[in-house]
C-alpha cells in the first residue's frame, strides 16, 4: 500500500479531528475516560494546532488514515520541547487503517523535518498503555527519558512517559 505524508489541507482538519478523537476514545486514552473528557476539544481542534504547528496526515489513494502534529521549536504547542528541539504530538492513526505503516511514516517524515530544521533532537509525550506506539517511537530510533516524564493534570496520578532522539 502507498502512503503519502504531507501537509493536511483545511478540509480535512474535521476528519483528522475525528479520527484523532476516535483514536484516543476507543483506546481508552483519555485522562477522564469518556466523551466529557476536556482534551477531546484539543483532539477534534485541528485548526488551532495547525495555526501553531505543522499539522501532516498520512493518505493512501482513497482515504484519510491519520495524521500527526510537529511542532519544530518551543511554541504555543510545545509541551516538552526544550530550545533546538522538535515535539510530535496527537499521534493517531484510524482503527481501521493500522498496520499498515501509517504511524511509522508519519514519525519518521516528523524525524526528517526536524532534520531539516537544524533541530538538535526531537521529544513526545506517550501513555504507558500505548504499547504499539512505544514500538514505532523504538523502531525509529526514540529512546525512553524516564527523567522528563511529567503529569500534564496537576493533582493527578496522570502520567506521561517521554521518550526522545538525538539528531
Amino acid at each position: 500500500m502507498d502512503i503519502l505524508i504531507r501537509p493536511a489541507d483545511p478540509t480535512e482538519y474535521a476528519p483528522l479531528g475525528e479520527i484523532t478523537a476516535q483514536a484516543y476514545l476507543q483506546d481508552g486514552l483519555l485522562a477522564f475516560g469518556d466523551e466529557d473528557d476536556w482534551y477531546l476539544g484539543e483532539l477534534k481542534d485541528v485548526a488551532k494546532r495547525a495555526a501553531h504547528a505543522e499539522v501532516l496526515v498520512a493518505t493512501s489513494r482513497t482515504e484519510l488514515l491519520g495524521g500527526v502534529t510537529f511542532v519544530p521549536a518551543p511554541g504555543p504547542m510545545a509541551e516538552l520541547a526544550r530550545p533546538g528541539e522538535a515535539e510530535i504530538r496527537m499521534l493517531a492513526i484510524a482503527h481501521a487503517a493500522r498496520g499498515r505503516g501509517a504511524g511509522e511514516a508519519l514519525v519518521r517524515a516528523c524525524v526528517d523535518r526536524a532534520r531539516a530544521a537544524r533541530c538538535t533532537g526531537v521529544v513526545l509525550s506517550t501513555q504507558h498503555t500505548m504499547h504499539a506506539a512505544h514500538r514505532i517511537y523504538e523502531r525509529t530510533g526514540f529512546v525512553r527519558a524516564p527523567g522528563r516524564d511529567w503529569n500534564p493534570i496537576p493533582g493527578d496520578d496522570f502520567t506521561l512517559l517521554t521518550y526522545e532522539l538525538t539528531l
